[in-house]
């Protein structure tokens, strides 16, 4: 099957549109070097937003002839796009949207990445260092607002979702947007655009014309989750664990809708995070939600969560099912609080430095068989480093559903092997099961084949 292509010449605007000599060089260096072919697959998984697709090297393969080039002029750069999808383009002209998320991904992996990534002023080897470079990326792409009040409620939640739950996270979104609170999620579609779209529509019925819908991604999984067409503030960090740090930071509170590995990825990072000694005290509001239908979903990751990290874990989040609006209220009552709170600290409103994040949660992992392997679910630890090892854990099952490499490590060497003590590992193989038997693992009609074997 063909796809329909255009070739194109972009010009940007915002920051990008006025530039030094010596940075359009710097830039052209970098996007024909060893950056390119990350630039490439990120920049195409922009112009498909709206598909359906969550297979990154799928959508590779839909479009093989396509490139994406910096030209350098006097007044400083264009994109030079050779077959890209038509979906894009609305006569002959690219979406406005889509444009500012093409120069979003320029920005963050070929200028924030040169600036930050590889400036010996940042170490990367502390936590404060790590830290450090996730403010500066996320000053750098603009998106902290800092005369502005508590406000931002991130929402998490799976990209393959039937669609009363789509609907749910819309109402949710809306009751939020109706409040003045403003949405940020992973910016991919599902549970990540349900949200932003009902926000939308309250902020447009409370004439607020500065909504922030925030979305934070990574390179290995932006192919999965196209940025959606809501998506106004678009960020991409260098890899999954600064993107979550991002989140928590500028996070006021965090709703979570229904999911599947990656959402409880996401659970498990959070809560490894405030059952940190040092964050007993720090407010986070943190709810779950859904429509009447997920109560059972609900109460299994309730479970899940007691038997694996104890009554401490359950008392930092609360379960809210079928009802929107009371989500919202709770929301707006949480985010008060966390004023409240950081006004007594004088910490700052738009990024909570307050929080104590471990190293364990901050330092990449790489989801290879050896280090899938390597990790030892066992009973024996701290809560907070315990769920350290099972976001690990669900975070190899993640790349090996939808991010490329993770997709070809698997297909070369079978599936990754999740090792542990036999009782931990029960309840992980349940869940997973029960997330497979829910086909909350892949958009794809096709059915799923496990790339994990738990390993008892």
């Amino acid at each position: 099957m063909s796809y329909p292509v255009v070739d194109a010449l972009i010009s940007p605007k915002g920051s990008l549109s006025v530039l030094s000599r010596a940075e359009v060089a710097k830039l052209l260096d970098a996007s024909q070097g060893g950056l390119y072919h990350l630039f490439r697959s990120c920049s195409l998984a922009v112009l498909s937003c709206g598909s359906s697709l969550d297979d990154g090297r799928e959508l590779l393969q839909r479009y093989p002839d396509f490139d994406i080039r910096l030209v350098q002029e006097e007044r400083g750069i264009k994109l030079d796009l050779r077959a890209a999808p038509a979906e894009a383009f609305v006569d002959g002209h690219i979406i406005r949207g889509i444009r500012e998320h093409l120069f979003a991904v320029l920005r963050d992996l070929l200028y924030a990445g040169g600036e930050i990534i590889d400036s010996p002023r940042f170490d990367l080897a502390s936590s404060s260092g790590i830290t450090d470079a996730v403010f500066h990326i996320l000053r750098n792409a603009g998106v902290l607002r800092p005369t502005q009040d508590p406000r931002l409620v991130v929402c998490w939640g799976g990209h393959s979702i039937p669609r009363h739950e789509y609907d749910y996270g819309k109402r949710v979104g809306y009751e939020l947007g109706l409040r003045g609170l403003d949405v940020g999620t992973g910016c991919g579609p599902g549970a990540m655009k349900g949200p932003m779209k009902g926000a939308a529509v309250g902020h447009a019925k409370q004439r607020i014309v500065d909504g922030q819908y925030l979305g934070i991604t990574e390179p290995g999984i932006i192919a999965a989750e196209a940025p959606n067409p809501i998506v106004n503030e678009l960020v991409i960090m260098p890899d999954i664990e600064k993107r979550l740090e991002a989140f928590v930071r500028t996070a006021h509170g965090i709703v979570v809708l229904p999911g599947g590995v990656g959402t409880m990825e996401e659970i498990l990072y959070l809560l490894g995070v405030l059952l940190h000694p040092d964050n007993a005290d720090v407010p986070f509001p943190l709810i779950f939600t859904g429509p009447e239908s997920a109560a059972d979903y609900f109460g299994q990751i309730d479970a899940f969560i007691q038997t694996t990290l104890g009554d401490a874990a359950r008392q930092r989040y609360r379960i809210i099912i079928g009802d929107a609006a009371g989500v919202a209220r709770e929301m707006q009552a949480g985010i008060e609080r966390v004023r409240a709170f950081r006004d007594a600290r004088d910490d700052a409103f738009y990024f909570n430095w307050t929080l104590k994040i471990d190293p364990v949660f901050q330092h990449p992992f790489v989801p290879t068989h050896a280090n899938m392997a390597a990790l030892d679910l066992g009973g024996g630890q701290p809560p907070h480093l315990r769920a350290a090892d099972l976001r690990r854990a669900f975070s190899g099952i993640v790349a090996g559903n939808v991010k490329d490499e993770g997709i070809r490590a698997v297909e070369a060497h079978g599936p990754f092997e999740i090792r542990g003590e036999p009782a931990l590992l029960h309840h992980v193989d349940e869940l997973l099961a029960a997330f497979v038997a829910q086909r909350r693992m892949k958009l794809s009609g096709r059915d799923y084949q496990p790339c994990y074997r738990v390993v008892r």
